[in-house]
């Protein structure tokens, strides 16, 4: 019924990968249609997945497109990412992750087919959902943060037909101290996903997954990824990968901001990354990075 075994190696759902694994499987729209509907607050009864392949042989952390896009019922777009590392400096303020949610969203928002439109205010809401294991609005308690269109100086909604949510899996102590029965489905969604793979805590997530018929599907799907041998082997080698890159950016803060993030694209060039990619990651401009390809 989805229960975790107390010692199984249970690989983590807050892993970018793992995570879209256990979302887009064939046997997943259960899974994804009860977090949709928790995330946006209305039952959604259907969800189809737009993007669910995954490179076979490629691990490296931004080769993949490895968000999950999909189309509710009622027409709603909704594009989730789990975001599991930091990936610019540290300066606190992660502009990097929100202009590139921004960017996401009013993409896929704009992306809606134009033929036969005759009225704007018929367009699908559009969301952008990302979950990060790390901490975005430090001076904001809830753990899900949901934005949209409003008046700078009164708060009046323009819209609500596009929304950027941020649900920080670092703020779930609190939740942790609840009893299951009082915890809502997205509370239960996010503590599934951040402490799934922590056997200190897989007491309280088997009686989370107890709790409801679709976590029960999405522990079978996490234990059936889990005990893959090769996802276990992409795993390690991604978590290699990413710590060389980390270690890479606070060498690169150490040496100085820009020389380091230069020195870091060099060596993410070395490793065959896109320039967009390296861009994300770095928070270096275009200019700068095309500069480096023809040292």
């Amino acid at each position: 019924m989805g229960l975790l075994p107390m010692e199984a190696y249970i690989l983590p759902p807050s892993d970018d990968r793992v995570f879209k694994l256990i979302l887009t499987s064939p046997q997943a729209k259960p899974v994804l249609t009860d977090l949709i509907s928790a995330i946006i607050k209305r039952p959604v009864t259907d969800v189809v997945v737009r993007n669910n392949e995954l490179p076979v042989e490629d691990t490296r952390e931004k080769a993949e497109r490895l968000d999950v896009n999909c189309k509710t019922d009622d027409g709603s777009q909704i594009d989730l990412e789990m975001q599991a590392s930091r990936q610019e400096g540290s300066g606190g303020e992660h502009k990097n992750l929100k202009g590139k949610s921004i960017y996401y969203l009013c993409d896929l928002h704009s992306s809606q087919p134009s033929k036969g439109l005759k009225r704007y205010d018929k367009l699908a809401q559009t969301y952008q959902v990302t979950f990060c294991s790390y901490t975005v609005f430090p001076n904001r308690r809830e753990f899900v943060n949901s934005f949209s269109m409003r008046h700078d100086e009164d708060n009046e909604l323009l819209t609500d037909a596009i929304h950027v949510v941020y649900l920080e899996l670092s703020k779930l102590d609190g939740i942790l101290e609840k009893p299951v029965t009082d915890m809502t489905d997205l509370e239960k969604w996010a503590v599934f996903f951040r402490y799934a793979n922590v056997p200190t805590h897989r007491e309280i997530v088997n009686k989370i997954i107890e709790s409801k018929e679709a976590l029960q599907l999405a522990g079978d799907l996490l234990m059936s990824v889990s005990q893959d041998e090769r996802e276990r082997a992409v795993n390690r080698s991604r978590r290699m990968f990413q710590t060389d890159l980390q270690s890479d950016m606070a060498t690169a803060e150490d040496n100085g901001e820009l020389r380091g993030r230069l020195a870091v694209a060099r060596n993410m060039m070395k490793r065959n990354w896109s320039i967009d990619e390296i861009i994300e990651y770095t928070g270096l401009t275009r200019e700068e990075v095309e500069k480096l390809t023809s040292e």
